[in-house]
């Protein structure tokens, strides 16, 4: 078969995968560039699951004129709570409040689903002309002196100066170039459902510190919420298979009766929580993005921003190489993103860490070391704005433009 030569071959059809490519050839449309995904045809508009978007990757998205087809879908986040107690308990108090703007008029995240942020991501990349082969997971890879080539199960051929994985946690990328990774595991499972309600909820964001773990409602447009529901994994598994009205009785143990009656709305599917991070995230003609460098927990909500900063760090650094003449997949070039992102991510992977271990229990001791930690910080505006602005991703001026809002 023919070899399709290119200067960058995406590997994953999802938002890291997708906004990486639109990225570069935005601004770099001399360069040649495909994406190809694993996955069938069609498959992505079956995932339920929503994400918050924070202030940064949304001026990312604008940048890239892909927020305009988004924002009908997206919730803001007015407001942010977080109490901790145990499910049994009639009432749960209130440990820390935040507001949800950084900004006049600019919260801090939105609530999108993840079928929106990838339509629009695909509608762009078909009208800047930008293939996307599906049914071809990645079954060989070559890293050459001067080009990576990459052969795919459906029999397809390509040849690049660089390979950007985002194909996910378990990256068969990454494992095919030999790069190790950190990895361990919680025992905890995430839920992943959607639920309509009887009343608004107004634009606030839940998190339930629970003994099993976090219990996040997250809002949607309209009265509906995204829920992020972590239990220990046989426990996660046994609801998931279980019928609607024991899952609803369970569910609304844990969620109350302050939105009304609840309902479903389409399926529910358990994921398996862990932390994996790559220990290296460049090889010469290769760079890791996304999950396929990091995977962490969701009880700090960064996993999606967590990809859109490497999508704005590895874009900046491939469109500077290529406008100075140097070749984009050496060395010399993507160490200057690997720098760019690991310190950031080994930071967010490690608080992550802490976090899931210090609230996914019902040890007394602990539980009075972090409720006073969180009542503190309640009543210091200058520490909630600190971790509100850091939530929101929007980087200093050393940080990438696109998360500015700045075209690269």
């Amino acid at each position: 078969m023919t070899t399709e030569n290119l200067d960058v071959l995406v590997c994953g059809a999802g938002y890291v995968g997708l906004s990486a490519a639109v990225a570069i050839k935005l601004a770099a449309p001399s360069l040649a560039i495909a994406v190809i995904d694993a996955a069938p045809p069609e498959v992505w508009r079956k995932d339920q699951r929503a994400a918050a978007i924070a202030a940064g990757a949304k001026r990312m998205l604008t940048t890239l004129d892909v927020w305009q087809t988004i924002e009908p879908e997206a919730q803001p986040i007015n407001e942010m709570i977080v109490t901790d107690s145990r499910t049994s308990d009639p009432v749960r108090p209130v440990f820390l409040t935040f507001g949800g703007e950084i900004e006049d008029g600019e919260p801090f995240a939105h609530m999108v689903p993840n079928v929106s942020i990838v339509k629009a991501l695909r509608d762009k990349a078909s009208a800047i002309g930008m293939p996307i082969y599906q049914s071809a997971a990645a079954s060989a890879l070559d890293l050459a002196e001067h080009a990576a080539r990459v052969e795919t199960a459906d029999g397809r051929r390509f040849s690049a100066k660089l390979v950007v994985a985002a194909d996910g946690v378990r990256s068969m990328l990454r494992d095919m170039a030999g790069i190790r990774t950190q990895h361990w595991g919680y025992d905890q499972s995430g839920i992943v459902t959607t639920v309509a309600h009887e009343r608004p909820h107004n634009g606030r964001a839940e998190e339930h510190f629970l003994p099993s773990g976090p219990f996040a409602i997250l809002p949607l447009t309209g009265n509906r919420s995204s829920l992020v529901w972590t239990e220990r994994t046989r426990d996660a598994e046994r609801l998931v298979k279980e019928d609607d009205f024991v899952f609803e009785a369970e569910l609304e143990r844990r969620f109350g009766h302050h939105l009304g009656a609840l309902s479903l709305e389409g399926g529910r599917r358990a994921f398996p929580l862990g932390l994996t991070l790559a220990r290296e995230f460049v090889r010469p003609r290769l760079a890791l993005a996304g999950d396929a460098a990091h995977g962490i927990h969701p009880v700090a909500g960064q996993g999606l921003n967590l990809g859109f900063k490497d999508v704005a760090a590895l874009a900046e650094t491939v469109v500077e190489a290529n406008r100075l003449g140097l070749d984009i997949g050496s060395m010399a070039v993507l160490e200057r993103y690997q720098i760019w992102r690991r310190f950031d991510t080994v930071r967010m992977g490690v608080t992550s860490d802490v976090l899931t271990r210090m609230f996914s229990n019902d040890i007394a001791p602990l539980r009075l070391i972090r409720d006073f930690g969180l009542g503190l910080v309640d009543r210091m505006p200058a520490m909630k704005r600190y971790f509100i602005d850091q939530a929101a991703g929007i980087p200093d001026e050393s940080g990438p433009r696109l998360l500015r809002g700045e075209a690269i």
